[in-house]
This record gives structure tokens, sequence and C-alpha cells, in this order.
């Protein structure tokens, strides 16, 4: 009896360790396909037309140069010289709930795949129970027998383990990783997304301003005409129809400001917003275009970098790997399943008893399964990981697409913003010398009112003009570095992929 209860304590302190052995043999391959990162698209360029390296300079803006191949700045808002704007985009990164979302996205993401890699190690698990129990002389086959109660004490420890001989598990873990990625990706899109909107809603605000100034400016100019006007009517030297036409004109031009201070009131709005705060907080910053420098050297990626520097790009990318090893999983689920488990415990009907002799149990178990029938449920899921799979590349090439379309529109809308800004300041210079020299013949006499009304007219349509063009040359250079990625791969607090490592460009 002894040498007996010495076998069974030999075997228990053996079982985990025999366990603990087999979870460290190598697994066997992986079944699916295994993820190869798409190539860039074969192309130099990224219009059908060459890109002129320089954009045309006029008398508010200077040219602006394409220096292809230069890296982008991570900060690339610091290239405007604002120091307001550098400001609230801090603010805006430190207390945007959108990024505070995607972190806890990214977070919740790799957690799960880390917990998903528990899996590739034994399960250890420890009980305790205890069960009162009555057990009836019928039970063995005496029915007049005395019944017996008693209280049963048991404690074990149990261990399981899957080995991974396909790689399901590892196929599973792998697009959990993927998934994290992902997540990655979107955190870079929304900081890239975050920072680009402030950029331009800046812009527009100083395009507002710029506009509703000019227009106040245009309308002081006519209430003084309409002064001289008036004076003159009631000196006999102009008619009626002339102080009702300078009227109208004027209450024309004041119509107009209403929807831009609304706009400009919008855009405070959204500002705020972005940062992180209640509209009802004001902002200290106020942004001008006098403000502003437009930046005279614009970096251009390569085409064959700009899909490992667009984070959209890189989450399809992760998406696709996802179902990549998706169909792994659904392939591993073809084939058999071999699980490992052992228990050691003691099992006593008093709790002094537990390290009795006799006392200890345990027992191991081979567990072999192979599926026969379901219904072709396994074989139907696999085929939905395979169209999962064309789903996931056929995204990924749109958006490849999109992403080369984007930069593509924004380098010419740079070239031709610049040409319409040049446009509108000779339109600017020639409208307002017309104007000054139709005031000098009107208060002589040698024209009509009218023509003086058209001059103004004229000049206010080009002054406005200008002003917009000089802002949509600061919207489509953000949207140039918004297009090429915004340089997040140059930031020194870069975040960790799901798989725990840097994923740089």
């Amino acid at each position: 009896m002894p040498d007996v209860i010495h076998r069974q304590r030999t075997t228990a302190r053996l079982i985990p360790i025999w366990v603990g052995a087999i979870a460290l043999l190598p697994s066997g391959c992986a079944v699916g396909p295994d993820f190869v990162r798409p190539a860039a698209p074969d192309t130099k360029a990224y219009t059908a037309h060459a890109m002129p390296r320089q954009t045309v300079s006029s008398s508010s803006a200077a040219a602006q140069s394409l220096l292809t191949g230069k890296d982008i700045p991570a900060q690339w808002w610091n290239l405007f010289h604002s120091q307001a704007l550098n400001a609230l985009i801090k603010r805006a990164i430190e207390h945007s709930p959108d990024l505070q979302a995607a972190q806890a996205a990214l977070a919740e993401a790799q957690e799960n795949a880390y917990a998903q890699e528990g899996s590739l190690f034994p399960a250890l698990d420890a009980s305790v129970s205890a069960r009162r129990q009555k057990v009836s002389g019928a039970l063995f086959g005496n029915p007049s027998g005395l019944s017996t109660l008693f209280t049963l004490y048991n404690a074990s420890v149990n261990v399981s383990y899957t080995l991974d001989v396909f790689g399901g598990v590892r196929r599973q873990i792998e697009a959990l990783l993927a998934q994290a990625d992902f997540q990655r990706f979107q955190l870079e899109a929304a900081y890239l997304t975050l920072t680009a909107n402030i950029v331009t809603t800046a812009i527009q605000e100083a395009s507002l301003r710029a506009q509703i100034a000019a227009t106040e400016a245009i309308v002081e100019a006519r209430s003084q005409q309409l002064a001289v006007v008036t004076r003159q009517f009631q000196l006999g030297g102009a008619s009626r129809l002339d102080v009702l036409a300078q009227t109208a004109n004027l209450e024309q031009i004041r119509a107009t400001l209403p929807p831009l201070r609304l706009q400009l009131a919008q855009a405070r709005h959204r500002l705020t917003v972005l940062a992180g705060e209640l509209p009802s907080s004001e902002l200290s910053a106020q942004f001008h275009l006098a403000d502003l420098q437009l930046p005279a050297e614009l970096p251009l990626s390569l085409p064959s970098k700009l899909v490992a520097q667009r984070p959209d790009v890189r989450a399809q990318e992760a998406q696709l790997h996802a179902a990549t090893a998706q169909i792994g999983v659904a392939t591993a689920n073809l084939l058999p399943n071999l699980t490992l488990t052992a228990s050691v415990g003691s099992i006593a009907t008093q709790l002094g008893n537990w390290f009795a002799p006799g006392s200890g149990i345990w027992n191991t178990a081979l567990n072999l399964a192979q599926p026969i029938f379901h219904g072709a449920e396994f074989i139907h899921k696999r085929r939905a990981a395979l169209a999962a799979f064309q789903q996931a590349a056929a995204q990924y090439r749109s958006t490849v697409l999109l992403a080369f379309q984007n930069v593509a529109d924004a380098l010419r809308a740079l070239e031709y913003d610049a040409e319409t800004l040049r446009t509108q300041d000779a339109s600017e210079r020639a409208a307002a010398d017309s104007l000054a020299v139709t005031r000098q013949q009107y208060h002589s006499g040698a024209v009509s009112y009218l023509n003086l009304l058209d001059a103004e007219n004229t000049y206010e349509q080009a002054r406005i003009g200008q002003v917009k063009a000089q802002a949509a040359r600061y919207a489509d250079t953000a949207a140039l570095f918004q297009a090429l990625g915004g340089g997040w791969w140059n930031r020194a607090d870069l975040t960790v992929s799901g798989s725990g490592k840097p994923t740089g460009g």
C-alpha cells in the first residue's frame, strides 16, 4: 500500500512537467495562406502630365516649390509659422475625445490579441468543493441496505492544453494582431484628420475675416458716397433716381455681411469643438491671413512611398492581413483537434484527511476530435472567409486609388490656384485703378453716376475674389500635407502596433 501511494504522488508531480514539456514542443505548420504585403503601384508620377517644379508667383504670394523625395515633418502645420495655430493644435491633441476614443479602441484591440496569445500555453485551474451527499443502498442493488450520509471534500488542479498542430490558434492570434494594427492606423487617421481640420478651419476663419473686412470697407465707402449723392440731390446736382440706386446698392452690400458673420461664427464653433471644448467656450486665438505664412517649399513624397505613409491605406492593409489569417482559421476548423488534459488532487470525507494515504487522485486524457458532418458548416465558413479576403483586397485597391487621386487633386489645385491668385491680384489692381479714375471723373462731371456704380461693383468683386484665392492657396497646401499622410511616422511619440513593434513606413 505505501508503494502505491508513492507511485501516485510521483505521477502527480510528473503531470504538470509532462504537459509543460509538450507545450514547448514545436507546433506544426499553420494552414492557410501567409500574408504578403501588397506591392506599391508601379508608377513614378501622380498625374498624367508632368507637374511644374514651381508654381507661379503673384504680387500677394510668392511661388511654391515642390521638393520631390523630401520627407514630411511630423508637425507640418509649423510651416505656416502661426503660434496661435500651433498652440490650438497642441490643445486639441490633448483634449480631443475623438483621439481618446481611437486610443481606447487601440488598447482594446491589443489586449484582445494578448489575451488570445494565452491559448498557446497550457491552462491551469484549481478547484475546491464540498458536497453533502446521501447514498441509498438501492444504488448498489440492495434496497434494504442502510443509506449512508456523508460529506465529500475535493481539491484538485486541472491542466489542459490544445496542441495547435495545424496553426488555427496562431492564425487567430495573427488576425487579432492585424486588427490591432488596423486600430493603430485608425488612430493615426484620426490624428491626421483632427490636425488637418483645425488648419483648414483656421484658414477658413482667416478668409472670412478678410472678406468681412473688405465688405465693411466697401460699405463704408458706399455710405460716404451715398452721403455725397444725397447732398448733391439736395443742391440739385443729382436726381432722386441716383439716390435710390446708391441706397439700394448699399443695402445689397450690407445684406452680404450677416451670412459671412454666420459662417465665421460656425467656424469658431467648429474650432472650439475640435479643441475638445464646448461651443460656449471662447477661443483666445483669432486667425487672419496676414498672420499665416504660405510655405515656400513643399515636400513631395515619392509615389512608391505613399501606400506606406497613408494611414487609411495601412488600415486597409491590416484588414487584408486579418482576412488572410481568417482563411487559415477556417481551414484549421476542418482538420482534427488534439487536446491533452490532466488532473491531480485529493478527495476525502473529512478535511483533515485531504493528504492522508489513499486520498490522492489523478487522471490524464488525450482527446482527438475530427469534424465529420456539421451540415457543411465549416466548408461554407471557409468559403465565406475567402470571399471576405476578396472583399478586403478590393477595398484595399480602392483606398490606394483614392490616395493617389487625393495627391493628384492637391497638386493640380496648387498649380491652378496660384494662377488664379495671380489673375485675381491683377484684376484687383486694375479694378482699384479704374475706380480711382472713375471717382475723379464723376466728381468733375465727366461720367455719370452709373459709371461710378459699375466701377465700385467691379472693385468689390475683385477684392473678394482676391481674398478667396489667397485662402485657397493656404487650404490646398494643407490638403497636400494631408493627402501625403501628414508625416505621422516622424513623431517621437509613435504608438506601437498590435505586435508590439513600431510601425514606421
